[in-house]
């Protein structure tokens, strides 16, 4: 009897505990939404809704592909690459020398138009192999000192063109201004200058909020070695637009600033001739330096991916809405019949 009686005990101990609610459960509270129940619309693609769906798809992409791609080839571009033409046969083998040396870089190179450009018809510089993006590049720039007067010593994140020789700050500092593109280009049309307007060539939002008009460059490219253009100290940084162009940093190694815009009409068969000053170093890696004057279309520059990825995209898009047609034509489904649907399916056979 007393060995019955504390397992007798222990079992009603035992029914008690089981019968109390879990209080410590990490089971969460029930909801529809967390045990995804709520109602819910799930389509079945038959062979119709497939092939309908794609031959949409390729009705919309294809037309989009042909006017992209049309519109790019309406715009008209001319492209001198001259870094190698514009060095002295002296210098080919040791071109590095040459642009840190002081000797003259006046070089002349002709353009011709081979049709209408009409106006206006941008100027760009372009750069390859040239890596803005490189992470100590990107950095190195103070945007409170860009903006602010009182800012001038913030240059912390400069380095290494944060200060002079005796400790002044350098305004604007960092890589990026340092490095500002210098070549020059002028250009002139049956012996008359072709004017550059180079205003309105940076952005309005970084004019107006990143650049401050109160904030005048101060100590720049006063060092004994010269990184690129020189900036007038009496012009404030907001009305620097080369600077502002150069400092919106660009993503790929290859890319292109505006340098300009022509605002008059060049006719076929004309000449230009241009007269550029080659300063800047794109000898020491490798780089490649081009001169680009380019018209615009309503969907921007020269771009053929846009419309041969539409392209591309709505042809497949058509191949496969033929190749299901051609398909459900020769087997087609049996109509009632569910057994295509997997959960209506019993490969076990029982």
């Amino acid at each position: 009897m007393n060995s019955n009686t504390p397992s007798s005990s222990a079992g009603r101990a035992g029914s008690a505990d089981s019968a109390a609610p879990r209080r410590n459960s990490k089971r969460p509270k029930y909801s529809k939404f967390t045990q995804q129940e709520l109602p819910a619309c799930k389509p079945i693609l038959t062979p119709r809704w497939a092939i309908s769906a794609f031959m949409l798809v390729s009705i919309v992409f294809i037309p989009i592909g042909v006017v992209s791609l049309f519109a790019s080839r309406d715009v008209v571009e001319i492209i001198d690459r001259y870094e190698n033409v514009c060095v002295p046969e002296s210098f080919r083998n040791d071109k590095v020398t040459y642009i840190q040396s002081d000797v003259d870089k006046i070089c002349n190179r002709t353009l011709r138009v081979k049709k209408l450009m009409k106006q206006p018809i941008y100027v760009y510089y372009q750069l390859d192999n040239f890596y803005q993006n490189h992470r100590r590049y990107v950095k190195s720039r103070s945007d409170s000192q860009l903006k602010n007067n009182n800012s001038q010593d913030d240059v912390d994140s400069c380095k290494p063109e944060d200060n002079t020789a005796d400790g002044m700050p350098i305004v604007p500092c960092g890589l990026i201004a340092w490095s500002l593109f210098n070549d020059t280009f002028n250009f002139s049309l049956n012996n008359q200058q072709l004017a550059v307007n180079k205003k309105g060539i940076s952005w309005k939002s970084d004019r107006d909020s990143k650049f401050g008009k109160n904030v005048f460059p101060k100590n720049f490219q006063n060092g004994s070695f010269i990184g690129g253009k020189h900036l007038n100290s009496s012009v404030p940084l907001s009305e620097q637009e080369d600077l502002i162009v150069w400092m919106r940093t660009a993503a790929l190694p290859t890319f292109r600033k505006l340098y300009g815009k022509i605002e008059r009409d060049l006719q076929p068969n004309e000449l230009i001739q241009v007269t550029l000053e080659n300063n800047y170093n794109t000898y020491s890696f490798n780089g490649k330096k081009k001169l680009v004057l380019s018209t615009t279309s309503w969907l921007g520059g020269k771009n053929d991916f846009l419309g041969i990825a539409y392209l591309t995209v709505g042809g497949l898009c058509f191949f496969l809405a033929l190749s299901f047609t051609v398909v459900y034509l020769v087997k087609p489904r049996r109509l009632g019949d569910p057994s295509y649907l997997s959960w209506n399916r019993n490969p076990g056979g029982h």
